[in-house]
């Protein structure tokens, strides 16, 4: 007899009429080109500074009930353009020590090699190389005795 899978209940979704949230909504497609979204705000370098929320972006399931609020977690919050900052850039101190950090996670302490990715040192401890006694292959690290380059952004 197959197994039958536990049922998940459907997520309940609040039903406000539209316009007693206090933001104007946009379906997607129809918002000012004024009004972007975080991600947007990203892509062009901008964060959203002050500003705070002007609007929301209706999510594609609530094209179909223009009279109900959308209250779903797919919905997304507009901000408004001209109240957008540049983003910060960090100092080469701050990308010294961001550097320092990544490097003592990503360095073994048995072997010293650094690696291109984070090591398991709080559960391990060390590197798989190390762990299991194989050589590991020579593109998944940086090799001690060539100098390590500048990485950094500023």
């Amino acid at each position: 007899m197959p197994r039958s899978r536990p049922h998940r209940r459907r997520e309940e979704t609040e039903r406000i009429p539209r316009g007693e949230q206090g933001l104007p909504e946009y379906d997607q497609g129809a918002c000012p080109s004024l009004l972007v979204t975080r991600r947007q705000l990203r892509d062009r370098g901008l964060c959203p500074g002050r500003g705070r929320v002007v609007a929301i972006l209706r999510c594609k399931g609530c094209r179909y009930t223009p009279q109900w609020a959308c209250t779903h977690r797919r919905r997304a919050w507009l901000y408004d353009l001209t109240a957008a900052k540049p983003k910060r850039v960090p100092t080469l101190a701050q990308e010294w020590a961001l550097d320092r950090a990544m490097a003592a996670r990503s360095t073994c302490p048995k072997c010293r090699r650094r690696y291109h990715f984070c090591l398991p040192l709080r559960t391990q401890g060390v590197c798989d190389p190390c762990d299991k006694g194989y050589e590991p292959s020579p593109d998944t690290y940086l090799p001690p005795t060539a100098p390590v380059p500048h990485r950094l952004a500023a």
